[in-house]
């Protein structure tokens, strides 16, 4: 059997949630549906956030940076999903896939780093409030924003190259809605090894350290909270700090099944769920957690709503 190295190959063929007619016409409805609602829900806090001066503050910065990925990332892989269901045509460009690769690890990589980040942020403000508006300041604030979006640039960099210089050989049907590590990685005839255990690696390393950071943020954070003498402080501090932790489960816990193992452990059909949970299902989920329920940003979507109503009544 002669190699065949990925260069030459024209498309993939990517698998499409359910082959069965009857659901397909549901499925693209539901998932349009959760798409445009995450839309919806980000667009909403990245409005709020820009147009109310209240809200430019370190955890609101990081809040929009977070939303803004949490736009992107289903971008990524919903708009080939949805002309999947509706053509029926299941190939994907070479370069197409490449791209979205590339950027899908590179948005979920900087929400990792982003997610520690804000962990970290919030450790600041309950744990030294009177030091909060020194240490964190705008430089610090944009020297770490940037920090998670390059970090996240370069793992991606490094990722892509070593996936698409595999040779591959025989089918190139990926067993997955989109171009992931795993799936693509499943394919290739020759050595995955050194492919595999930088991604390992990485996954050890650098998603194990953003991880280590967040956990030790919050246990600092409950040791505070709990000795605070005020009944409604503490309410109000878990309130925050609580909403950031289950959105921080959701995405590590998603995140690490899936990049966290070798490829030999990968399941087609658990992984399109996990991937349906972290890849869509979270980025909606996000501001109803964390930010729709809080008073301020309701306050600034309110303020900004009535303000578009009278500029048209005008």
């Amino acid at each position: 059997m002669e190699k065949a190295n990925v260069s030459v190959l024209n498309n993939f063929y990517l698998i499409e949630l359910s082959n069965l007619p009857e659901v397909r016409i549901s499925l693209f409805v539901m998932i349009l549906l959760v798409y445009l609602i995450t839309l919806a829900g980000n667009g909403a806090i990245l409005m709020a956030i820009g147009t109310d001066v209240h809200l430019h503050t370190p955890m609101y910065f990081f809040l929009s940076n977070l939303s803004f990925l949490d736009v992107l990332c289903p971008t990524v892989t919903v708009p080939k999903m949805l002309q999947i269901f509706m053509s029926e045509d299941k190939t994907i460009p070479f370069s197409g896939c490449v791209l979205q690769f590339f950027f899908l690890i590179d948005v979920v990589g900087t929400e990792i780093f982003l997610l520690a980040v804000m962990a970290y942020d919030r450790y600041v403000a309950i744990c030294s409030p009177l030091q909060y508006a020194s240490i964190m300041n705008t430089r610090l604030c944009a020297q770490l924003a940037a920090g998670t979006w390059i970090a996240g640039f370069i793992n991606s960099l490094v990722h892509t190259s070593l996936t698409f210089t595999l040779s591959f050989c025989g089918s190139n049907q990926i067993h997955q809605y989109y171009c992931d590590i795993p799936p693509v990685l499943a394919l290739a005839y020759s050595s995955t090894y050194i492919t595999e255990l930088v991604v390992l690696l990485v996954a050890g390393i650098l998603g194990s350290s953003a991880f280590v950071v967040t956990l030790i943020s919050y246990i600092y954070i409950i040791s505070a909270i709990l000795r605070m003498p005020s009944a409604e402080g503490r309410h109000k501090a878990f309130s925050t700090c609580g909403s950031h932790l289950t959105v921080v489960c959701l995405f590590y816990g998603a995140t690490m099944f899936t990049y966290a193992r070798p490829t030999s452990a990968y399941s087609p059909k658990h992984d399109r769920i996990v991937s349906m949970l972290y890849g869509i299902i979270t980025p909606m989920l996000n501001p109803m957690i964390y930010s729709l329920r809080n008073k301020e940003v309701k306050r600034a979507l309110v303020k900004v709503l009535r303000l578009k109503s009278c500029l048209r009544s005008d």
